[in-house]
């Protein structure tokens, strides 16, 4: 056989069983039924409240990030929580 006759030969063999190996397909996945999936954990969100808001422009404005912001934006809505 000659070069060329093999390629040829392993070209088409490869065409017969590749064709075969693509034809196939996964078979879709089934979802878990309800009661056996874990329960969804959202966190809940409380509503902003104005003076939090007031409070989170004012450290934004001091350009606070991290801890320093978290103890002054609570140092803030406690002052503004209380009553004059």
């Amino acid at each position: 056989m000659t070069m060329s006759s093999r390629v040829i030969a392993i070209v088409a063999a490869s065409l017969l069983l590749g064709g075969t190996a693509f034809a196939q397909t996964m078979a879709p996945a089934t979802p878990a039924p309800a009661s056996k999936m874990a329960p969804a954990t959202k966190k809940v969100q409380k509503p902003h409240t104005a003076a939090s808001l007031e409070c989170s422009k004012e450290a934004d404005a001091k350009g606070l990030h991290g801890k320093e912001r978290k103890k002054f934006r609570s140092e803030c809505k406690s002052k503004a929580a209380k009553p004059n």
